[in-house]
């Protein structure tokens, strides 16, 4: 093989393959098996083709799809963190930046600095992309917990008052997603599967 971007580019698929190792708190519909990173981004980028006229401004639909399959790609190195959980926020900043520097420059010089810019403009939420994109990352675990009527959140004791707090940012990439989210806290709540408070 004399194709050195062909080999970087095979290399960091393979690296990636990882991401299907990393398991979240959520869990799937139907089994309620643990979610892993990777079908969690999938169904991220699903939300963003099929929920994106709901964004506050017009989104660049490509772009925000491209911020949604790669912002877990970092928890190959820093793990994942149950939202909910007390965690040390600047140590898993630290641990997610050697991460993107390590994961994203197995690709070549231009693509890495793509995909790593793109994974920041996620992290900061300024733009109406990264807004969105954001938006639908607090949405999809909300959709999983009220349709398996609340297991992440009673396993943990989580109360109505940590989902307000973690999902409210939601409202920054989509009012209307923010209203629907709203009704699926409050009706959790009323039927027992997330504790009030």
């Amino acid at each position: 093989m004399t194709d050195l971007n062909l080999q970087k580019h095979i290399s960091f698929l393979v690296e990636i393959d990882e991401l299907k190792q990393v398991f979240r708190e959520a869990v799937l519909i139907k089994d309620l098996r643990q979610e892993n990173d990777a079908e969690h981004s999938w169904h991220l980028a699903m939300m963003v083709i099929l929920l994106s006229e709901y964004s506050n401004i017009k989104i660049d639909v490509f772009r925000t799809i491209k911020m949604a399959l790669i912002h877990d790609i970092v928890e190959i190195d820093a793990g994942d963190t149950f939202c909910y959980e007390v965690h040390d926020k600047e140590q898993k900043t630290v641990d997610e930046i050697n991460a993107a520097k390590r994961i994203f420059n197995i690709l070549p010089t231009e693509q890495a600095k793509e995909l790593k810019l793109l994974w920041e403009e996620f992290e900061k939420m300024e733009t109406a992309e990264a807004c969105f994109a954001a938006a639908v990352d607090r949405l999809q675990p909300l959709l999983l917990s009220f349709n398996t009527r609340g297991h992440a959140w009673l396993k943990h004791g989580v109360r109505r008052s940590q989902v307000i707090e973690r999902n409210k940012h939601i409202a920054k990439g989509s009012a209307v997603l923010w209203e629907y989210a709203k009704w699926l806290i409050d009706e959790s709540v009323q039927r027992g599967y997330l504790l009030d408070g």
